[in-house]
């Protein structure tokens, strides 16, 4: 893990070195923190859709699955005035979660989030509310939230 981690920032600090936009393309990898915690991704479409991918892990002791979501996304730029790149995105998607003890589920997730763009290194901050409406193996509603952060490789 600590290899991992010294990998990365290694990544970033020689990813820095060069002059850079605010990513609204291209492919990011990063992590979300929150229910539930895991691996964040992300590919831009065109300046406004991408598609948003997450693999995760629920600890919360009702639930303890794994978490398979993806979700298309729409960025709305004009929400925030501001000189900072802050759109707001919303979208749907699907959510596949397999845990023990017949915890497995399938629903449709819509999402609501804030995202900030830098404008000079390639990564991205985000807060999203997602809730999920579980269709098998029975019906139920859920919230994911999460906080997080992507970096964008070119």
């Amino acid at each position: 893990m600590r290899k991992i981690f010294l990998f990365t920032v290694i990544l970033i600090n020689f990813s820095t070195l060069t002059s850079v936009k605010a990513q609204d393309k291209g492919f990011g990898l990063g992590v979300i923190i929150g229910e539930p915690t895991g691996l964040s991704a992300k590919y831009w479409l065109d300046e406004n859709k991408a598609l948003d991918f997450g693999l995760a892990y629920s600890f919360v002791q009702s639930v303890n699955a794994l978490s398979v979501h993806c979700d298309y996304i729409y960025h709305n730029y004009d929400v925030i005035k501001s000189d900072l790149r802050i759109p707001v995105y919303y979208g749907f998607g699907a959510r596949f979660r397999v845990g023990n003890d017949s915890k497995n589920a399938l629903g449709a997730r819509g999402v609501l989030g804030i995202l900030y763009l830098d404008e000079q290194y390639p990564f991205d901050v985000f807060a999203e509310i997602a809730p999920v409406f579980n269709l098998f193996p029975k019906t139920s509603l859920q919230v994911d939230l999460a906080i997080g952060a992507r970096y964008y490789f070119r």
